[in-house]
């Protein structure tokens, strides 16, 4: 019998972002889809009914334009549907961090005060949500909300585009909000604010615009970078009007480089230059690992310094790339380059002098930063960078940028149920089963949350097939199915109980478990695959017999 795990697709797999960027304004005219979903406007006035335009109309002195489909581009700087979304549910349901700064988009203020007013059953229900999962009295933790904007495909449904085992681990306590940001997203007709908001975007937009586009120029310039990535990569900046201002945030999501911009009273250029630099470098350092790993003794170095996150201190390759970015902006600051090189030296980056002084000789030559990248990396003399760093005196903590990006490289805390269930799941994996279900069983107290539930009695499933108990896997199985799990679960108990009674010769029982995993609006691929192939090898004998 073939027993399916939420594992079974095989190991986790986590890749540096890697996109391609092309920035352009969304013109008037075309056709194409952003997200899943098409997007766009034409000229003309607003419909009366508008329930926005009076607040549109005082907050940004504009008459609203409708909404029609118009084409997005791969890798570039727009606005996202599902950040929208996402935001105006939040701040709908009382997110108000950074409400009364001057610094907000009007936008903000005018949907939260419409969404509120509508008096929506979903709104109460995203504040109950958003409730249980503040912590210790501390604000909600935005950053993984953005993570999740970043990681569906969008309205309406906001399927996740990864499988189980690529999941951000921010995204664990976030169980269940893509359906309740679905039932919210129908309710409180976002598609309609969606379109009544694309002028303010467009404007704020066409002001990001020549800035970004020169920053960018600039460095392939200096890298003399083609192309402006790598074929198969995608930079992608969004402008995020509802969102708190004076914030960056990032991610980097298997072959997508994600840049989160909120408002600010300028477009903030530094740090998208260093993420810009940072996302063409990082294929470079996987290209020539070998060369890499000669001077990783280097690293030892780089203890000392206080103000340097672990991650750049248990990874060579990440420091080397942030120390030749850091070095790249100071190159490409004529006035001040030699004193950020230094900066960023005494801040930790250790390598950030040596490339400093080796781009001289780079900017004397032709051939682009990917040819002559392993030069740089042999050129580096370990004994003369020891030397260098002796009289170094490190920073206590890095001096603070007016911004603040939202650095994913470190994982989220996650606790509650949410961590109980990562532990029960930890212990199967390692086949302690018997260890294992007490911890599922104590999940199940520790939330009245039905997905939630759903996931701990998925767990008790597997573990009673495992330990020859099929009867109590199929009761378990179908507990799981009365519990609103994710589509991912309801497909797997569905697979799960097919072979179930498929192993005890209930061959129609057993094919009408397969076809309603196939019915499972968001199955993925390999669990379609298996139930495919299973329900064809059932339906295999009758074809022959009728033969």
């Amino acid at each position: 019998m073939l027993f399916l795990g939420p594992d079974f697709a095989g190991n986790p797999l986590w890749w540096n972002g890697l996109a391609g960027i092309v920035l352009m304004r969304r013109g008037q005219t075309g056709g194409g889809t952003d997200g899943g979903q098409r997007w766009g406007w034409v000229v003309g006035g607003i419909q009366s009914e508008s329930v926005l335009r009076v607040f549109f109309a005082c907050a940004l002195g504009a008459t609203l334009l409708l909404a029609q489909p118009k084409p997005a581009q791969p890798g570039q700087l727009d606005a996202s549907p599902a950040l929208f979304t996402v935001m105006a549910a939040l701040n709908a349901a009382g997110y108000d961090v950074d409400a009364l700064s001057p610094n907000n988009h009007p936008l903000r203020a005018a949907i939260t005060q419409h969404l509120r007013g509508r008096n929506l059953a979903t709104v109460q229900e995203l504040r109950e949500y958003l409730e249980r999962r503040k912590s210790g009295g501390r604000p909600l933790d935005l950053s993984r909300f953005i993570s999740f904007a970043l990681s569906v495909d969008g309205p309406p449904n906001f399927v996740y585009k990864f499988q189980p085992h690529e999941m951000p681990p921010d995204l664990a306590p976030l169980e269940g909000f893509d359906r309740l940001l679905t039932r919210f997203h129908k309710e409180a007709e976002m598609d309609k604010l969606w379109a009544e908001a694309q002028p303010a975007i467009d404007r704020l937009l066409e002001t990001y615009q020549e800035p970004f586009i020169k920053t960018i120029s600039e460095v392939n310039a200096y890298l003399r970078n083609p192309t402006s990535g790598y074929v198969g990569r995608r930079f992608q900046i969004f402008v995020e009007l509802l969102a708190p201002p004076n914030q960056i945030q990032t991610r980097e999501y298997k072959d997508d480089y994600y840049i989160v911009l909120t408002p600010a009273p300028a477009p903030q250029l530094d740090y998208l230059r260093y993420a810009y630099i940072r996302y063409l470098l990082d294929p470079l350092s996987f290209k020539f690992i070998a060369s890499l790993e000669k001077k990783k003794p280097l690293i030892d170095l780089a203890q000392a310094a206080p103000a340097l996150e672990e991650y750049y201190k248990t990874d060579f390759q990440l420091l080397t790339t942030a120390s030749l970015a850091k070095a790249i902006e100071a190159r490409l600051n004529k006035a001040n380059g030699a004193r950020m090189a230094e900066t960023a030296l005494k801040e930790g980056f250790i390598l950030t002098p040596y490339f400093y002084e080796a781009l001289a000789v780079y900017e004397k030559q032709e051939v682009a930063m990917r040819l002559y990248y392993p030069d740089l990396i042999e050129g580096i003399d370990l004994k003369k960078e020891d030397k260098r760093l002796q009289g170094v005196e490190f920073v206590a903590e890095r001096a603070t940028r007016t911004v603040k990006p939202a650095k994913v490289e470190q994982q989220s805390e996650i606790a509650g149920v949410f961590k109980t269930l990562e532990d029960a799941e930890d212990l199967y994996r390692l086949k302690k089963y018997a260890e294992a279900k007490p911890v599922f069983l104590r999940a199940l107290q520790e939330t009245p949350e039905k997905p939630l539930h759903a996931k701990a009695y998925y767990g008790l499933a597997r573990i009673a097939v495992l330990q020859r108990d099929p009867e109590l896997g199929v009761k378990l199985f179908e507990k799981v199915l009365d519990l609103e799990p994710d589509d991912t679960i309801r497909s797997l108990s569905h697979v799960n109980l097919g072979h179930l009674w498929r192993v005890n010769n209930e061959q129609e029982k057993a094919a009408e478990q397969y076809k309603a995993a196939l019915a499972v609006k968001g199955i993925s691929p390999a669990i379609r695959k298996a139930a495919e192939k299973a329900l064809s090898e059932i339906s295999q004998p009758e074809e022959k017999k009728e033969k």
